[in-house]
This record gives C-alpha cells, sequence and structure tokens, in this order.
C-alpha cells in the first residue's frame, strides 16, 4: 500500500472515529477513571444549564468548548496510530488549558461586556490561544480537511484588500478578527455552537440512555418478529431496525457500527453479497439523520439558522424520510425476488408483540418526547424531560422488578404519582419536578444490588452521551471560524451570486451545481459541517432563484448525507466494510443505488414542495407522494434489474426514463409517465405468467 494510501485510510478511520469515540480509547487506572468523571461532569453541566438556566447563553457556549476540547484532547491523541491506553502529560496541559480558556468568559463576564468591541492585550492573548486549540482538537478527530478549509478564510480576513479577481475587500487588523472569533457569537461561539450546547448534546444523551437501556434489542426484536420470515427478510429487518434507531440517533456512521454487527452477519447467512449486505446497512443507517423525531445534528442548526421550530424542519422531512426507508426496503425485496432469498424461518422469530410488551417502558420517553416537539414546546425542553423521562423509567421498573405481588408495583406507581402531584402544588417547575422524581428513585435503588447495578448503567450513560458529543461539538465550534469569516467580509453573498452566474440563471444547472459540491465536500467533512458550509453559500443562491426557504435547505441537508454513500470516500460504507470484509468502494457503489431515493427526492422536493409538506392541500401531498412512489418502484426495477421477473437492459432503460418524468414535472410528464408505468406493468405482468420461479436460496 502507498504512503498516500495510508494516509488517506488513516483520515477515513478519523472520521469514523469522531463518530464512535469508544474505539480510539481503552484507557486503565487514573486516566480511566479521570476521563470518565470528566464526561459525566460535562453532561452534568449540560443538564444542570438546560434545566435551570443559571448562567448566560455565552458563558453556557464558553464552557460547553471548554468541555469539548479537555474531552478531545485525552481521547485522541496527536498520532492516532491504536487504541489509547492512557493520556500523556502534554495532553492533559492542552486539554486543561482548553477548559480553562472555557471559563474566561464565565470568570470576567461583565467586563467583557463593559469593553465589547474594545478587547484588551489579555483577550486577544486568549482568543488567539482558544483558536489554535479549536483547530488542533479539529484536526486530531477529523484529519486535516476541515481545518484547512476554514483556516483560509482568516488570512483571506486579514489580507483581503491585497487579494485579485474581484475577492479583494477592505481587509481586517488581527485584533478584529480575534474579536469576531473570540469574543462575539459569530465565530467559535455562534450558531452553531448554540446549538450544540443547547440541543444537540441533550437529544445525543437521550439516545445513549435508550441504547444503554435496551432500545438497540428492541427494535432488532420488533424488525424481526415483523420481517423477519418474508422473502429476503434479513435484509428487510436491517432496514427496518436501522430506521427505527434512526427515531433516536442522529448518527449515520455510529448506527451502522451498531445495528450493522448484528444485522450484516444476518443478512450473509441468508444468501446476501458480503457487499450488498454492507451496502444496505450503511444506507439504511444514513437514513436515520433523516428521520424524525430525532434527526441529524444538523437539522436543529438548520432550525434555528433558518429561524423555524424544529417541528417544522421534523415535518418537512417526514414524507421524504418514509420515502428514503421505502426505497431502501423495495431494493432489498427486489433483490430477494432476484436471487430469490428466503427468510428466517417463522419459529427462529421473535414475538413482535412480546418484545413491545416487555419493552414498553423505552417506548414512553420517545412518545412524550415526540409530543412536546410537536406541541409547540422548544427542543431544550422536549430534551430535558425526554432523558429525565427515561431515568426514572429505568429506575423504577428496577424498583418495580424486585416487588412480588402486583398490588404493591401498582402501589409503588401511584405513589410515585403523588409525590409528583405533591410537588407541582408546591410550584415545581416541569424540567424541575422530573429531576426531582429521578433523585427520588435512586435512593430504594441504592439499597439492593440490581438497583446499583442500573444507577451504573445510568451514569455509563451520561459518560457515553458526553464521549458521542465531542465530534459533532468540536465541529460546530470549528466551522463558526469559516461563518465568521464569511461574515465579517461578506463572503457569503458573493458566491451565492457566482452560482447563480455559473448556472446562466437555470435552476436544475444550480441544482446540479449544488449537488456536486455537497459530495465534494462530504469526502473530507461530516455531515454537520458540511450543511453548514453549503447552507451559508450555496441555499441563498437557491433562495433568490425562487427555491422555498426550507426546501433550499433541505436540499443542501439531504446531499451533506448522501455524501457519507458516496465514493470515494463513503464512510458509512468503510464502517460497513469493517464488518462485512468486503471493498468499501463496493459497498458504496452498491449504496448509491441501494439509497436512489436519497439523491432523487432532493430534486422533486424542489419542483414540487408539496413533497415536504410546504402547501396547504392536503391533495397535493398524497398526489406527490404517490408519484414519488411509483417513481422511486421504477427507479428500483432499473437499478437491481427486476420486478417480477428479470430484466433485460432495454427494459432497465424504459423504467429509468420513465421514473425520470415523474421527477422533472414539466407540463404532460407526469401524464406520460403514468402511461409508460402502465404500458411497463402490463408487460411485467403477462412476463411473470410464462417465467417458471427459481428455486428458493438457502
Amino acid at each position: 500500500m502507498s504512503a498516500n494510501n495510508t494516509q488517506a485510510d488513516s483520515e477515513i478511520r478519523q472520521a469514523i472515529d469522531r463518530e464512535n469515540p469508544a474505539t480510539v480509547a481503552a484507557f486503565e487506572g487514573f486516566d480511566g477513571r479521570a476521563v470518565f468523571a470528566i464526561a459525566v461532569a460535562f453532561s452534568a453541566f449540560q443538564i444542570w444549564t438546560a434545566a435551570f438556566n443559571p448562567v448566560s447563553t455565552m458563558v453556557v457556549r464558553a464552557v460547553h468548548v471548554g468541555f469539548l476540547l479537555l474531552m478531545t484532547f485525552t481521547l485522541f491523541g496527536f498520532r492516532q496510530t491504536s487504541v489509547r491506553r492512557r493520556v500523556p502529560w502534554y495532553d492533559w496541559l492542552l486539554g486543561l488549558t482548553a477548559f480553562g480558556i472555557g471559563l474566561y468568559h464565565y470568570v470576567f463576564e461583565v467586563d467583557l461586556i463593559q469593553r465589547a468591541g474594545d478587547p484588551s492585550t489579555a483577550d486577544l492573548i486568549v482568543g488567539t490561544v482558544a483558536v489554535a486549540l479549536v483547530f488542533e482538537g479539529a484536526r486530531r478527530i477529523m484529519g486535516m480537511a476541515l481545518p484547512i478549509m476554514c483556516g483560509v478564510f482568516i488570512p483571506y480576513a486579514l489580507f483581503g484588500r491585497h487579494l485579485p479577481f474581484g475577492l479583494a475587500h477592505r481587509g481586517y487588523d488581527i485584533d478584529q478578527v480575534i474579536d469576531n472569533l473570540y469574543l462575539s457569537t459569530e465565530g467559535i461561539y455562534g450558531t452553531p455552537t448554540f446549538v450544540s450546547a443547547s440541543y444537540i448534546f441533550l437529544f445525543i444523551l437521550f439516545g445513549a440512555f435508550l441504547e444503554r437501556a435496551g432500545m438497540i434489542k428492541l427494535f432488532n426484536d420488533v424488525s424481526l418478529g415483523l420481517v423477519g420470515h418474508a422473502k429476503g427478510g434479513p435484509a428487510k429487518v436491517a432496514v427496518i431496525s436501522s430506521g427505527l434507531m434512526g427515531t433516536i440517533n442522529g448518527s449515520g456512521v455510529a448506527n451502522v457500527l451498531t445495528t450493522g454487527q448484528f444485522t450484516i452477519p444476518l443478512m450473509m447467512r441468508f444468501g446476501y453479497r458480503p457487499a450488498f449486505a454492507g451496502a444496505v446497512e450503511a444506507t439504511a443507517s444514513m437514513g436515520g439523520q433523516l428521520m424524525p423525531p430525532v434527526m441529524g445534528a444538523a437539522a436543529f442548526i438548520m432550525a434555528e439558522t433558518i429561524g423555524v421550530p424544529y417541528s417544522e424542519v421534523a415535518i418537512a422531512a417526514a414524507i421524504p424520510a418514509i420515502l428514503y426507508f421505502g426505497s431502501a426496503f423495495w431494493m432489498v425485496h427486489l433483490e430477494a425476488g432476484r436471487h430469490n432469498l428466503v427468510g428466517l424461518p417463522k419459529d427462529q422469530c421473535p414475538s413482535a408483540l412480546r418484545a413491545m410488551v416487555e419493552g414498553w417502558y423505552l417506548i414512553l420517553p420517545l412518545a412524550a418526547l415526540v409530543y412536546l416537539l410537536f406541541s409547540g414546546f422548544t427542543p431544550l425542553f422536549a430534551g430535558v424531560i425526554g432523558i429525565a423521562a427515561t431515568a426514572a423509567l429505568i429506575l423504577g421498573t428496577t424498583i418495580v422488578g424486585t416487588i412480588g405481588p402486583m398490588a404493591l408495583r401498582i402501589a409503588f406507581w401511584v405513589a410515585v404519582g403523588l409525590v409528583a402531584a405533591g410537588l407541582w402544588k408546591l410550584g415545581f417547575r416541569t424540567e424541575h419536578l422530573a429531576f426531582a422524581i429521578v433523585a427520588l428513585l435512586i435512593v430504594p435503588c441504592l439499597l439492593f444490588k440490581g438497583g446499583r447495578q442500573t444507577l451504573v448503567l445510568v451514569v455509563n450513560s451520561i459518560a457515553d452521551g458526553a464521549k458521542n458529543a465531542v465530534g459533532v461539538g468540536v465541529a460546530c465550534a470549528l466551522v463558526g471560524v469559516l461563518i465568521g469569516m464569511m461574515t465579517l467580509t461578506g463572503l457569503a453573498s458573493s458566491f451565492a451570486s457566482t452560482i447563480v452566474d455559473w448556472s446562466g440563471g437555470n435552476l436544475l444547472a444550480a441544482l446540479v451545481l449544488t449537488m456536486i459540491a455537497c459530495i465534494v465536500l462530504g469526502t473530507g467533512l461530516p455531515t454537520t459541517a458540511n450543511y453548514i458550509i453549503t447552507a451559508s453559500i450555496a441555499a441563498p443562491a437557491l433562495l433568490s432563484m425562487g427555491v422555498p426557504l426550507i426546501v433550499s435547505h433541505m436540499f443542501v441537508f439531504y446531499f451533506g448525507i448522501m455524501a457519507d454513500l458516496t465514493p470515494p470516500v463513503a464512510l458509512a460504507a468503510l464502517a460497513a466494510s469493517s464488518i462485512c470484509k468486503a471493498d468499501h468502494m463496493d459497498i458504496g457503489w452498491i449504496a448509491t443505488r441501494v439509497a436512489m431515493a436519497g439523491y432523487v427526492v432532493p430534486f422533486m422536493a424542489v419542483y414540487d414542495p408539496a413533497l415536504v409538506m410546504q402547501t396547504g392541500s392536503w391533495l397535493a401531498v398524497a398526489y406527490v407522494f404517490f408519484k414519488a412512489c411509483v417513481a422511486i418502484a421504477l427507479w428500483g426495477a432499473a437499478t437491481i434489474g427486476f420486478f417480477w421477473t428479470p430484466l433485460p437492459l432495454i427494459a432497465r432503460l424504459y423504467a429509468a426514463i420513465t421514473a425520470f418524468l415523474f421527477v422533472v414535472a414539466l407540463p404532460i410528464t407526469d401524464e406520460v409517465a403514468f402511461v409508460l408505468t402502465g404500458l411497463f406493468l402490463f408487460w411485467q405482468h403477462r412476463r411473470r405468467r410464462n417465467v417458471p420461479a427459481a428455486a428458493p436460496v438457502l
């Protein structure tokens, strides 16, 4: 292997590690206990500030970044060559320095407000060190691509007056740049960091609680019970379980590394090619960022950026998410039909109903979260209640499990309800009441062994949440540098006008250019950073061409996600390759076909915003949904080469052209496409009657 390939592989592995920090550190002794304590303290700080709002938002952002960098320098080494066993002294020094700088805004808050716009020498020195530490922390987690991309904007701001080719601007002094990056809410403490500290962290922690409590097993058992015995059942299980995981965990690569450990070997065992099995899991897992109610981190940033409630973003994403997973399900169904792959014996599949009965309490926090998000409450409030409700149910269920008679179990829950009612009468706010109930449940758990084990599970969940938030949080802080410099220099509007000029005012050309930009950026950037950059550059161009605001942002959001499936990098495919042992490029190319809806639906949404619920007519929504389903069915047939019978090349081209006519949405194209679809179905029906069935593959 060449040095270049080794370097590229190392950078890709780093990108996977940021989604799953447990793969880079296995500490022992003092280092392990210290890092664990820091993670617990980080989560405790975030919950405390979310529930009680004791300090200003600027202090929360600064301390949040301080904790992120402290954990980064302890979890990730200067060179990541193997699993880390200990933390060197110099990384402790860097981490503690970064955390101390995070407290600077807390200690000198009043002074900083009084001298706003006129920073002192100490402010500039501390700010310079803080920005440098953010760059180094991001490099350790994500490699060089994102730091370089963001870093070039600093000299651009400093030396803008000397630049040619229409890039020149008035130029800014170093004190103005540091003031923008460190002392304002435009730089490393900008909107992405605010969203990370306020919403993203809480939802990552919520997902960590549910995963530790057994939600993965519940989703797998329900999926097996529903479709495990069907044709090609194992792959359908992968799609459904990953889709369900997406409702609580917005991290695609992390989903591959969790559900994939179960689903990929199962698919291979029942006849699916290793590369196809890995592609199905990668495709389904990446869809988790599209699946409400807990979408990827970029969705929360989108809501804050465009100034709408998060529930509106989730509603807009609902139909495309259903189409995405429906497409993946349809693809694996066709693949199973093509090779006549069978499912598991029905007696080996667990009962979906029994799984729901045994794990009912895990569904309640998710249901409460959905209710709160779609009832006008803020994501901050919903996240706090969701975490507290999950912890209370885990602890309460453990206590009830030690009580024999049913009457005593009922009495226990009645007593908890009475205590809650009493605290409510005393004037406890809802979020304070929720944590008061958790605190009361901890006491009886300390009295018996099973309860103490549950408390350990809760504390481990708290630590997991903090570790899982590191990669996203540091990316948000670093991308703030790019946004701050683009805001300071006015570069964002210049980029938008350039895209419009290059497209010649043609919307399709602008969409294709934006898609290419998102996918190219995604080869080296995490989804969140990709969205923030393209939303700053490309989304305004689409908006100026008449695309509705939320649709333009959803467009770049979707293609930022699809970049993790698209070769040559295809991080989700690389994660799957570590399980199925197939070439990650093969997995990536297959995944792009399985995930065809992810490439088609954004274009359909631009030409018909009813697909993202941007219309008052339910009839229009139903029509475009039906049309999209037909188009996806045809895309699947063209991609797999099978519908009711195997398709020759000319039939696959016919199906692809027909599906394309549904997408372009020009006058009479829908009518022509429906006629061609009817002819295709008639031909397939006639052909199916004359083609004998193949023997099943066991």
